[in-house]
């Protein structure tokens, strides 16, 4: 009888398993990024600057402590790209795939597992999604690494094609899984005036943030296998609000520097300046310009538009864009005097409603209580630590240029940010609460005076 009462205190939940994965994946990341050969001659890297390192690639945020182009060796820069991959796509859908292509067949405690490092709502064709979700992620970036490879050599950005299609190998897969890592050692500064590596950037961050059930659905619906295929209010809800948000933050970053840094930039500059600093912040992290010339107003919505992020089941962090639909729906409801939220035609269930309160104000306090420790650890303006926390928790990567600075507590303070907001915050929470017990019966009901 104790024998089986320790087995059950030592039985581990999917999300718990999930997140253990991720901490070993950390450590590995570590370990391959502490190897000689990994690193330039004459380099060491501290314990806190390693950790920094893997956390910042597994969670594919682009926040650095040091120079990734002067710290890495060419072999380095590869088991980066390694790492990033399996930190976009996911531990158990890279895992998977070694287990198909060995023959090997996916029990149902393996599906479930996809189904949480996924976030998808069930596990009905979950291996089928993962062969989807690899072969759009390869193919991407492989047509993105060619385009750009070519680019580059033909504009004259490399001399040699070898060269040429090694940065643009990186930058695809960087941008794709919206990594913000770069190896030009001044992220995209020297593009600020071309219009075709920025566009392709943002297309590769567009597709990465949107989410892979997205990309799925656009698949089967192109496809026309179907012919009554209809989208899904998931594909509808977070499609509509991420180009909603793309266009709001263009349009505000547009008027609030317009008369400012970009007072006498000709039209189109301000167009593609706008439009790109409207889509880099959901996750992106790459940067045309030095962020310190926006005003405060523009850094504030960048660190909104930040901790908002990308789309669930995607390569992005943040609370999500449908966390934030619901939320914004819910209080528009409420206002109305309804009940119901109701969304293309379709009633939003009430646990989706609670799950989305619960992440949005729990990532509220995690975000300042970030902000608290920092101001009083940190020598700097609260806007950039406002700033720096946002990204670190959405997985973004911006900076204003203070990250190497950072003390050897405000690290860990941003690390812990990055890793929560890799696995997310209903993962985080299920991590520490253990098994979801369901109550087996309901007490009685009394109202509270609230507002």
């Amino acid at each position: 009888m104790k024998r089986n009462f320790l087995k059950k205190r030592l039985e581990l939940t999917p999300v718990q398993l999930i997140v253990i994965s991720y901490f070993l994946a950390t450590f590995v990341a570590m370990i391959l990024f502490s190897l000689p050969v990994t690193l330039k001659q004459g380099v060491t890297l501290s314990f806190v600057d390693t950790l920094f390192t893997s956390v910042s690639a597994i969670s594919v945020t682009g926040l650095s402590v040091v120079s990734i182009v002067d710290t890495f060796s060419v072999f380095g820069i590869f088991m980066l790209m390694i790492v990033l991959q399996f930190g976009a796509i996911g531990l158990m859908t890279l895992g998977t795939f070694i287990y198909v292509m060995m023959g090997r067949k996916i029990g149902l405690t393996h599906r479930r597992l996809i189904m949480i490092d996924q976030n998808r709502g069930n596990i009905k064709g979950v291996v089928q999604t993962i062969r989807l979700v690899l072969g759009f992620a390869l193919t991407i970036e492989f047509v993105g690494a060619i385009i750009f490879g070519t680019y580059f050599y033909l504009s004259g950005y490399e001399t040699t094609w070898y060269e040429a299609y090694y940065v643009g190998l990186f930058h695809a897969l960087s941008s794709y899984t919206n990594a913000g890592f770069d190896i030009f050692g001044d992220s995209l500064y020297r593009f600020s005036q071309d219009y075709f590596v920025q566009t392709l950037t943002m297309i590769l961050l567009i597709l990465g943030a949107l989410g892979f059930p997205v990309l799925i659905e656009i698949r089967t619906k192109l496809a026309k296998k179907y012919p009554d295929f209809r989208f899904s209010l998931y594909t509808k809800l977070t499609t509509s609000i991420f180009f909603i948000l793309i266009l709001l933050g263009a349009l505000s970053f547009f008027l609030l520097e317009k008369d400012l840094f970009m007072a006498n930039l000709p039209w189109h500059e301000k167009v593609f300046h706008s439009l790109f600093f409207s889509v880099t912040p959901r996750n992106g992290g790459l940067a045309t310009l030095d962020v310190n010339i926006f005003s405060t107003p523009t850094l504030f919505i960048i660190s909104i538009l930040m901790f908002i992020g990308a789309s669930p089941s995607s390569v992005g962090g943040g609370i999500r864009t449908t966390t934030f639909a619901v939320v914004l729906l819910s209080i528009f409801t409420f206002s109305k005097g309804k009940s119901e939220v109701r969304v293309f035609k379709r009633r939003l269930a009430t646990e989706d409603i609670m799950k989305s309160f619960v992440v949005f104000s729990t990532s509220i306090m995690l975000v300042i209580t970030a902000i608290i420790l920092l101001d009083s650890i940190e020598q700097y303006s609260l806007i950039g630590i406002i700033f720096e926390v946002c990204s670190a928790f959405g997985t973004t990567g911006l900076s204003m240029g203070f990250t190497t600075e950072l003390s050897t507590p405000g690290k860990y303070v941003i690390i812990a940010l990055m890793f929560i907001g890799r696995i997310g915050i209903l993962s985080a929470l299920l991590f520490i609460s253990g098994k979801n017990n369901k109550e087996s019966y309901h007490l009685p009901e009394e109202r509270v005076i609230i507002g």
